[in-house]
């Protein structure tokens, strides 16, 4: 099946798509910081730029995006693309296999991690999902 937009359309629509500062990243940064919690943004200095680093929970938090990190639990995450599917498949795959490895090399450094998936912040589970996130907090720092 061909693509529905040109080459040039389509490079402009996904070359808008954010890697930082995405709507699901923002509520979670702006509940956070509402609740007292202070951090850092995608410090550098650690393994995979963490989405947010709270340094007195010994805690990192990365905000997937369902498709993009191939969730498995989500119709999102499942569904592939019908055009140029191999080429997706491996893209997706590839993201979940740099994840595996950047949680586990923040593992070895002793930091806590705490992965928040988009669907998880949709409206009917927003709430529970960012109450949960505190209490996991709450229980890192002691």
């Amino acid at each position: 099946m061909a693509d529905i937009f040109s080459e040039e359309k389509r490079s402009l629509i996904m070359g808008r798509i954010r890697g930082k500062d995405t709507r699901p990243e923002m509520i979670v940064r702006r509940f956070l910081y509402a609740q007292g919690f202070r951090y850092r943004l995608h410090d550098k200095r650690l393994p995979g730029k963490p989405d947010l680093v709270l340094k007195k929970y010994r805690s990192v938090i990365f905000v997937n995006g369902c498709f993009w990190h191939g969730h498995p639990h989500c119709k999102t995450g499942t569904r592939m693309p019908k055009t140029r599917t191999a080429w997706w498949t491996n893209k997706i795959s590839n993201n979940r296999k740099r994840d595996l490895k950047k949680i586990s090399d923040l593992l070895s450094l002793s930091w806590n991690v705490i992965t928040i998936w988009e669907c998880d912040l949709k409206p009917q589970k927003k709430e529970q999902t960012l109450l949960r996130l505190v209490k996991t907090l709450q229980r890192n720092k002691g």
